[in-house]
Protein backbone atom coordinates (compact mmCIF):
# COMPACT_ATOMS: atom_id res chain seq x y z
CA UNK A 1 0.00 0.00 0.00
CA UNK A 2 1.16 3.42 -1.06
CA UNK A 3 1.67 6.69 1.61
CA UNK A 4 -1.25 8.72 2.48
CA UNK A 5 -1.20 11.76 0.45
CA UNK A 6 -3.43 14.84 -0.90
CA UNK A 7 -4.10 15.08 -4.52
CA UNK A 8 -4.80 19.19 -3.64
CA UNK A 9 -2.77 19.47 -0.97
CA UNK A 10 -2.60 23.53 -1.52
CA UNK A 11 -6.38 23.30 0.00
CA UNK A 12 -5.51 22.76 3.03
CA UNK A 13 -4.03 26.31 3.14
CA UNK A 14 -7.28 26.96 3.79
CA UNK A 15 -7.28 25.02 7.45
CA UNK A 16 -6.64 28.04 9.55
CA UNK A 17 -10.37 29.24 8.45
CA UNK A 18 -11.62 26.46 11.11
CA UNK A 19 -10.61 28.41 13.78
CA UNK A 20 -12.99 31.41 12.54
CA UNK A 21 -15.79 29.77 14.97
CA UNK A 22 -13.03 30.20 17.92
CA UNK A 23 -13.55 33.74 17.84
CA UNK A 24 -16.13 35.48 20.57
CA UNK A 25 -19.34 36.45 19.02
CA UNK A 26 -22.07 39.58 19.90
CA UNK A 27 -24.82 39.06 17.52
CA UNK A 28 -26.68 36.49 19.79
CA UNK A 29 -25.98 38.19 23.07
CA UNK A 30 -28.62 38.79 25.60
CA UNK A 31 -28.18 41.68 27.53
CA UNK A 32 -29.15 41.18 31.46
CA UNK A 33 -29.53 44.04 34.10
CA UNK A 34 -27.56 42.01 36.82
CA UNK A 35 -25.61 38.87 35.82
CA UNK A 36 -25.02 37.88 39.36
CA UNK A 37 -28.44 36.90 39.50
CA UNK A 38 -28.58 34.29 37.47
CA UNK A 39 -27.94 30.63 38.24
CA UNK A 40 -25.05 28.66 36.97
CA UNK A 41 -25.43 27.47 33.56
CA UNK A 42 -23.25 24.52 33.19
CA UNK A 43 -25.57 23.06 30.48
CA UNK A 44 -25.15 26.51 28.97
CA UNK A 45 -21.89 26.40 28.64
CA UNK A 46 -21.15 22.70 27.69
CA UNK A 47 -23.59 23.93 24.84
CA UNK A 48 -21.46 26.52 24.05
CA UNK A 49 -18.47 24.20 24.06
CA UNK A 50 -20.16 21.80 21.92
CA UNK A 51 -21.26 24.60 19.26
CA UNK A 52 -17.61 25.71 18.91
CA UNK A 53 -16.17 22.01 18.42
CA UNK A 54 -18.90 21.16 15.92
CA UNK A 55 -18.10 24.24 13.90
CA UNK A 56 -14.39 23.93 14.27
CA UNK A 57 -14.82 20.36 12.86
CA UNK A 58 -17.21 21.09 10.29
CA UNK A 59 -15.45 23.58 8.42
CA UNK A 60 -11.87 21.38 8.87
CA UNK A 61 -13.28 18.27 7.96
CA UNK A 62 -14.57 20.12 4.56
CA UNK A 63 -11.38 21.67 3.55
CA UNK A 64 -9.53 18.44 4.43
CA UNK A 65 -12.13 16.45 1.80
CA UNK A 66 -12.24 18.98 -0.28
CA UNK A 67 -7.50 18.15 -0.53
CA UNK A 68 -8.60 14.81 -1.69
CA UNK A 69 -6.88 12.90 1.06
CA UNK A 70 -6.18 8.72 1.17
CA UNK A 71 -3.00 6.35 0.09
CA UNK A 72 -1.54 6.38 -3.39
CA UNK A 73 -1.73 3.25 -5.05
CA UNK A 74 1.22 0.20 -4.48
CA UNK A 75 1.79 -3.14 -4.91
CA UNK A 76 0.35 -5.78 -1.90
CA UNK A 77 2.11 -9.34 -2.04
CA UNK A 78 -0.27 -12.30 -2.63
CA UNK A 79 0.34 -16.09 -2.48
CA UNK A 80 -1.62 -19.40 -3.71
CA UNK A 81 -1.18 -21.77 -5.88
CA UNK A 82 -0.62 -21.96 -9.93
CA UNK A 83 1.64 -20.69 -12.28
CA UNK A 84 2.42 -18.02 -14.74
CA UNK A 85 1.02 -19.15 -18.04
CA UNK A 86 0.98 -17.29 -21.34
CA UNK A 87 -1.39 -19.34 -23.28
CA UNK A 88 -0.25 -18.81 -27.26
CA UNK A 89 -2.78 -20.07 -29.78
CA UNK A 90 -2.33 -21.05 -33.32
CA UNK A 91 -4.97 -18.60 -35.39
CA UNK A 92 -3.96 -19.56 -38.79
CA UNK A 93 -6.47 -20.54 -41.30
CA UNK A 94 -6.31 -24.26 -40.78
CA UNK A 95 -6.97 -23.74 -36.97
CA UNK A 96 -11.29 -23.38 -39.06
CA UNK A 97 -10.94 -26.97 -39.84
CA UNK A 98 -13.26 -29.54 -38.47
CA UNK A 99 -12.32 -31.94 -35.23
CA UNK A 100 -12.67 -35.12 -36.71
CA UNK A 101 -12.47 -38.46 -34.58
CA UNK A 102 -8.91 -39.68 -35.49
CA UNK A 103 -10.27 -43.17 -36.70
CA UNK A 104 -12.40 -41.09 -39.87
CA UNK A 105 -10.17 -40.32 -42.96
CA UNK A 106 -11.29 -36.79 -43.62
CA UNK A 107 -9.10 -33.64 -42.10
CA UNK A 108 -8.72 -29.97 -42.91
CA UNK A 109 -11.94 -29.58 -44.22
CA UNK A 110 -14.81 -27.26 -43.02
CA UNK A 111 -18.59 -28.18 -42.45
CA UNK A 112 -20.64 -25.58 -40.43
CA UNK A 113 -22.34 -28.27 -38.44
CA UNK A 114 -19.14 -29.44 -36.71
CA UNK A 115 -17.14 -27.80 -34.44
CA UNK A 116 -13.64 -25.99 -35.79
CA UNK A 117 -10.05 -27.06 -33.64
CA UNK A 118 -10.41 -23.06 -32.57
CA UNK A 119 -14.03 -23.57 -31.12
CA UNK A 120 -12.92 -26.23 -29.11
CA UNK A 121 -9.49 -25.29 -28.00
CA UNK A 122 -11.28 -21.87 -26.93
CA UNK A 123 -13.74 -23.49 -24.88
CA UNK A 124 -11.22 -25.46 -23.68
CA UNK A 125 -8.86 -22.70 -22.81
CA UNK A 126 -12.09 -21.02 -21.13
CA UNK A 127 -12.17 -24.05 -18.49
CA UNK A 128 -8.76 -23.93 -18.06
CA UNK A 129 -9.01 -20.38 -17.02
CA UNK A 130 -11.77 -20.70 -14.91
CA UNK A 131 -10.32 -23.67 -13.04
CA UNK A 132 -7.10 -21.66 -11.93
CA UNK A 133 -7.99 -18.70 -10.09
CA UNK A 134 -4.79 -17.82 -8.72
CA UNK A 135 -2.63 -17.97 -12.22
CA UNK A 136 -1.15 -14.94 -13.56
CA UNK A 137 -2.49 -15.33 -17.44
CA UNK A 138 -1.03 -13.61 -20.68
CA UNK A 139 -2.44 -14.44 -23.91
CA UNK A 140 -1.26 -14.03 -27.70
CA UNK A 141 -2.09 -15.06 -30.44
CA UNK A 142 -0.26 -16.05 -33.90
CA UNK A 143 -0.32 -16.94 -37.41
CA UNK A 144 1.96 -14.78 -39.53
CA UNK A 145 2.76 -12.94 -36.85
CA UNK A 146 2.29 -12.65 -33.08
CA UNK A 147 -0.33 -10.44 -31.61
CA UNK A 148 -0.22 -9.72 -28.37
CA UNK A 149 -3.50 -9.61 -26.33
CA UNK A 150 -3.49 -9.32 -22.33
CA UNK A 151 0.23 -9.16 -20.84
CA UNK A 152 0.24 -10.93 -17.73
CA UNK A 153 -2.70 -9.79 -15.03
CA UNK A 154 -4.89 -11.45 -12.54
CA UNK A 155 -7.98 -10.55 -13.80
CA UNK A 156 -9.55 -13.22 -15.50
CA UNK A 157 -12.21 -11.76 -17.02
CA UNK A 158 -10.41 -9.68 -19.42
CA UNK A 159 -8.40 -13.23 -20.82
CA UNK A 160 -12.21 -14.81 -21.11
CA UNK A 161 -12.68 -11.47 -23.27
CA UNK A 162 -9.71 -11.79 -25.16
CA UNK A 163 -10.61 -16.33 -25.51
CA UNK A 164 -14.14 -15.09 -27.13
CA UNK A 165 -12.80 -12.34 -29.63
CA UNK A 166 -10.61 -14.90 -31.67
CA UNK A 167 -13.61 -16.40 -32.38
CA UNK A 168 -14.29 -13.30 -34.64
CA UNK A 169 -13.02 -13.89 -38.70
CA UNK A 170 -10.99 -16.54 -40.05
CA UNK A 171 -7.18 -17.08 -39.98
CA UNK A 172 -4.49 -16.46 -41.70
CA UNK A 173 -2.55 -18.80 -43.65
CA UNK A 174 0.86 -19.18 -42.26
CA UNK A 175 2.09 -20.29 -39.00
CA UNK A 176 5.11 -18.56 -38.04
CA UNK A 177 6.42 -20.18 -34.73
CA UNK A 178 9.86 -19.04 -34.18
CA UNK A 179 8.57 -15.41 -34.20
CA UNK A 180 5.74 -16.27 -31.71
CA UNK A 181 8.12 -17.80 -29.39
CA UNK A 182 10.26 -14.98 -29.02
CA UNK A 183 7.65 -12.32 -28.75
CA UNK A 184 6.37 -14.80 -25.40
CA UNK A 185 9.26 -15.50 -23.88
CA UNK A 186 9.69 -11.65 -23.96
CA UNK A 187 7.07 -11.18 -22.70
CA UNK A 188 8.61 -12.86 -19.04
CA UNK A 189 11.59 -10.27 -19.36
CA UNK A 190 11.82 -8.11 -16.46
CA UNK A 191 9.10 -9.62 -14.15
CA UNK A 192 9.76 -10.73 -10.76
CA UNK A 193 10.28 -14.83 -10.50
CA UNK A 194 7.58 -16.03 -8.54
CA UNK A 195 6.97 -19.10 -9.32
CA UNK A 196 6.30 -21.82 -12.07
CA UNK A 197 6.30 -20.27 -15.59
CA UNK A 198 5.03 -22.19 -18.67
CA UNK A 199 4.05 -20.82 -21.88
CA UNK A 200 1.25 -22.98 -23.15
CA UNK A 201 1.48 -23.57 -27.28
CA UNK A 202 -2.09 -24.63 -28.95
CA UNK A 203 -1.27 -25.57 -32.36
CA UNK A 204 -2.14 -27.86 -35.53
CA UNK A 205 1.17 -26.78 -37.21
CA UNK A 206 4.77 -26.66 -36.62
CA UNK A 207 7.92 -24.73 -37.87
CA UNK A 208 11.50 -25.47 -39.64
CA UNK A 209 13.50 -22.74 -37.37
CA UNK A 210 16.74 -21.38 -38.76
CA UNK A 211 19.67 -22.01 -36.47
CA UNK A 212 19.99 -18.23 -35.11
CA UNK A 213 16.20 -18.41 -33.98
CA UNK A 214 16.55 -21.94 -32.16
CA UNK A 215 19.87 -19.98 -30.08
CA UNK A 216 17.38 -17.28 -29.35
CA UNK A 217 14.61 -19.44 -28.03
CA UNK A 218 16.93 -21.87 -26.20
CA UNK A 219 18.85 -18.92 -24.48
CA UNK A 220 15.31 -17.15 -23.82
CA UNK A 221 13.76 -19.94 -22.33
CA UNK A 222 16.42 -20.83 -19.92
CA UNK A 223 17.03 -16.92 -18.82
CA UNK A 224 13.42 -17.02 -17.54
CA UNK A 225 13.15 -20.46 -16.61
CA UNK A 226 10.08 -21.25 -18.78
CA UNK A 227 9.01 -24.07 -19.48
CA UNK A 228 7.02 -25.53 -22.47
CA UNK A 229 3.96 -26.93 -23.10
CA UNK A 230 3.00 -28.06 -26.98
CA UNK A 231 -0.87 -28.91 -27.62
CA UNK A 232 -0.54 -30.79 -31.07
CA UNK A 233 -3.67 -31.02 -32.40
CA UNK A 234 -3.52 -33.38 -35.13
CA UNK A 235 -5.68 -32.46 -38.46
CA UNK A 236 -6.16 -36.24 -39.52
CA UNK A 237 -4.19 -39.15 -40.16
CA UNK A 238 -2.11 -38.05 -42.81
CA UNK A 239 -0.42 -35.73 -40.30
CA UNK A 240 2.29 -36.56 -38.71
CA UNK A 241 2.38 -38.79 -35.97
CA UNK A 242 4.64 -36.77 -33.40
CA UNK A 243 4.54 -39.61 -30.72
CA UNK A 244 6.31 -42.54 -33.69
CA UNK A 245 9.84 -43.12 -31.63
CA UNK A 246 11.20 -43.58 -35.26
CA UNK A 247 11.50 -40.22 -36.90
CA UNK A 248 13.37 -40.89 -39.64
CA UNK A 249 10.02 -40.63 -41.63
CA UNK A 250 9.04 -37.44 -40.89
CA UNK A 251 12.11 -35.69 -40.66
CA UNK A 252 11.04 -33.26 -43.17
CA UNK A 253 7.82 -32.37 -41.83
CA UNK A 254 7.69 -29.17 -39.64
CA UNK A 255 5.97 -30.75 -36.79
CA UNK A 256 8.41 -33.37 -36.22
CA UNK A 257 11.44 -30.73 -36.88
CA UNK A 258 10.26 -28.86 -33.94
CA UNK A 259 9.18 -31.45 -31.88
CA UNK A 260 12.68 -32.59 -32.25
CA UNK A 261 14.21 -29.05 -31.32
CA UNK A 262 11.71 -28.55 -28.86
CA UNK A 263 12.99 -32.04 -27.02
CA UNK A 264 17.00 -30.95 -27.08
CA UNK A 265 15.99 -28.06 -24.93
CA UNK A 266 16.97 -27.76 -21.30
CA UNK A 267 14.12 -26.51 -19.87
CA UNK A 268 11.34 -28.76 -19.21
CA UNK A 269 9.33 -29.64 -22.37
CA UNK A 270 6.33 -31.73 -22.71
CA UNK A 271 4.15 -32.98 -25.97
CA UNK A 272 0.45 -33.46 -25.76
CA UNK A 273 -0.69 -35.11 -29.16
CA UNK A 274 -4.41 -34.96 -29.38
CA UNK A 275 -6.48 -36.40 -32.18
CA UNK A 276 -10.07 -35.35 -30.99
CA UNK A 277 -11.72 -32.71 -28.28
CA UNK A 278 -12.03 -35.59 -25.31
CA UNK A 279 -8.37 -36.11 -26.09
CA UNK A 280 -7.73 -32.27 -25.95
CA UNK A 281 -9.45 -32.11 -22.71
CA UNK A 282 -7.72 -34.76 -21.23
CA UNK A 283 -4.60 -32.76 -22.22
CA UNK A 284 -5.86 -29.69 -20.75
CA UNK A 285 -6.78 -31.59 -17.13
CA UNK A 286 -3.33 -33.15 -16.93
CA UNK A 287 -1.72 -29.54 -17.51
CA UNK A 288 -3.82 -28.52 -14.57
CA UNK A 289 -3.14 -30.80 -12.08
CA UNK A 290 0.78 -30.56 -13.01
CA UNK A 291 0.92 -26.85 -12.72
CA UNK A 292 0.07 -26.83 -8.76
CA UNK A 293 2.85 -24.96 -7.16
CA UNK A 294 3.25 -22.24 -4.46
CA UNK A 295 2.85 -19.15 -6.75
CA UNK A 296 3.74 -15.76 -5.04
CA UNK A 297 2.45 -12.24 -6.78
CA UNK A 298 2.55 -8.73 -6.68
CA UNK A 299 -0.91 -7.29 -7.63
CA UNK A 300 -1.55 -3.38 -8.02
CA UNK A 301 -4.57 -2.07 -6.38
CA UNK A 302 -5.98 1.64 -7.09
CA UNK A 303 -6.00 4.73 -4.88
CA UNK A 304 -7.73 4.82 -1.78
CA UNK A 305 -9.40 7.81 -1.57
CA UNK A 306 -11.08 9.14 2.05
CA UNK A 307 -12.77 12.41 0.85
CA UNK A 308 -16.08 10.51 1.55
CA UNK A 309 -15.44 9.82 4.82
CA UNK A 310 -14.35 13.67 5.74
CA UNK A 311 -17.67 14.88 4.12
CA UNK A 312 -19.59 12.68 6.24
CA UNK A 313 -17.60 14.00 9.04
CA UNK A 314 -18.51 17.58 8.33
CA UNK A 315 -22.19 16.44 7.88
CA UNK A 316 -22.65 15.09 10.95
CA UNK A 317 -20.97 18.12 12.92
CA UNK A 318 -23.66 20.59 11.02
CA UNK A 319 -26.55 18.31 12.47
CA UNK A 320 -24.78 18.99 15.85
CA UNK A 321 -24.32 22.90 15.07
CA UNK A 322 -28.01 22.21 13.97
CA UNK A 323 -29.14 20.49 17.29
CA UNK A 324 -27.16 23.02 19.85
CA UNK A 325 -28.75 25.97 17.78
CA UNK A 326 -32.16 24.43 18.31
CA UNK A 327 -31.40 24.01 21.99
CA UNK A 328 -30.01 27.73 22.17
CA UNK A 329 -32.38 30.45 24.38
CA UNK A 330 -33.00 33.31 21.30
CA UNK A 331 -34.59 35.56 23.64
CA UNK A 332 -35.70 36.13 27.58
CA UNK A 333 -38.73 34.58 28.02
CA UNK A 334 -41.31 37.38 28.20
CA UNK A 335 -42.86 38.05 32.31
CA UNK A 336 -47.05 37.28 32.44
CA UNK A 337 -48.59 40.65 32.15
CA UNK A 338 -49.67 40.25 35.70
CA UNK A 339 -46.80 40.20 37.31
CA UNK A 340 -44.99 42.73 34.67
CA UNK A 341 -47.57 45.14 36.43
CA UNK A 342 -47.17 44.51 39.90
CA UNK A 343 -43.64 45.14 39.90
CA UNK A 344 -44.87 48.61 38.11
Amino acid sequence: MGDFDFTQPLLLLLLPLALLPLLRRRSDTLPFSAIAWLPADRAGRLAGLLWRAFAVAAMASAVIGLAGPGHSGGEVLLSGRGAEVLILMDRSSSMDANVVPKDVKAGGQFNASMPTKSDVVRGLLSQFVTRRPDDRFAFMAFSTSPLPIVPFTGDHALVQAALAATGVGRGLPDTLMGKALLAAIDEFAGRRYSGSRIVLVVSDGGAQLDEPTRERIRAGLARERIGLYWIYIRSGPNSADLTHEDGGAYDSVEEMALHKFFRSLATPYRLYQTDDAQMMATAMAEIDRQQSFPLSYYRRVPRSDYSGGFYLAALLCAAGLLACRAVQLQAWPRLPAALDRSQA
